[in-house]
């Protein structure tokens, strides 16, 4: 599998992009976009691409980096490696993210469908739990291998239609699996924002945030905050911030958090409250990275 982050670089120092890689070796685009989602290619066309950035296969497909935790996160992605560090984020990241979302799934089911694919036995439980259960660990791999990137709407929307795709929802022709809302929507009673003022405000933020000299927890903290006012796409918009909070704090070497379903209302109260009061928030969340920290302790990890 093509590291994104190692093919970016020997493009930016050969002055191309994706689609000018693509032109100069006739690649489709469909593979094109299968690198960027961090799926595995054809080895006939990864020896085409390696030989056009004079380097070799292993090259491509290594990327290391001094971030102790983000390379270890890889490092047992790689490998699938049961019972790790990487593994036991999978499993309670997904439970909590989509139970707080009103996912009927216990943490023993979810863990189930990471380890075996399957749900063990006929459980009369929604389809769509289970298909953005599994969908989830894909996002959070997707997370593990672009972390070092800026963040951007592409990335952003890639979390989205990761999160949606196969569900009844995508079914829809108006829900825009990938894109973002075509119809207004409201979180907790609050308007948010308008659908033809989205991008633009996607924009705002993005910049604001991408300018910043230094990213520190509460600058995640009040990203997050700022993505689930705007509450770009018609539904999933909590997991995929919560997705973006963590590739943002693997990016910048700051500890995780995992907001559990049973702070659920601390959390919504933090984020109802924030124009007026941030500390509930930020204490929720830093009460999520409490929680990260002793999972990385379980692994002889020190934050």
């Amino acid at each position: 599998m093509i590291s994104y982050d190692g093919l970016m670089r020997r493009l930016n120092a050969k002055g191309l992009t994706k689609t000018g890689l693509a032109h100069e070796l006739g690649i489709s685009s469909r593979t094109i976009a299968k690198i960027g989602r961090g799926e595995p290619i054809a080895r006939h066309v990864l020896v085409r691409i390696a030989e056009f950035l004079e380097c070799t296969s292993e090259d491509l497909c290594q990327s290391r980096t001094d971030n102790v935790l983000l390379q270890t996160l890889r490092d047992e992605k790689n490998v699938r490696l049961s019972g790790g560090l990487y593994h036991e984020l999978q499993v309670r990241l997904t439970y909590n993210s989509n139970h707080i979302e009103g996912s009927q799934l216990s943490e023993d089911q979810t863990r189930f469908i990471f380890e075996t694919n399957t749900l063990g036995a006929d459980s009369g439980l929604p389809v769509d739990d289970i298909i953005e259960t599994s969908n989830h660990f894909r996002g959070i791999d997707f997370v593990i291998d672009r972390a070092e990137q800026p963040l951007n709407e592409e990335i952003i929307k890639e979390l989205h239609r990761i999160l949606k795709q196969g569900t009844t929802e995508s079914s829809l022709e108006w829900f825009a699996v990938g894109d973002y809302k075509r119809r207004p929507n409201m979180v907790g009673g609050r308007e948010t924002a308008k659908p033809q003022d989205v991008a633009s405000q996607m924009k705002q933020l993005l910049s604001r945030y991408e300018s910043l000299n230094r990213v520190e927890f509460d600058d995640i903290v009040e990203l997050h905050y700022q993505f689930e006012l705007i509450h770009p796409f018609q539904d999933g918009n909590g997991r995929v911030g919560r997705l973006i909070a963590l590739k943002e704090c693997l990016r910048h070497e700051i500890v995780p958090f995992i907001i559990e379903d049973s702070k659920k209302l601390f959390y919504y109260r933090g984020l109802s409250h924030w124009e007026n009061e941030k500390g509930y928030l930020r204490e929720t969340c830093l009460d999520g990275q409490d929680t990260f920290i002793k999972l990385m302790s379980q692994f002889g990890m020190q934050p």
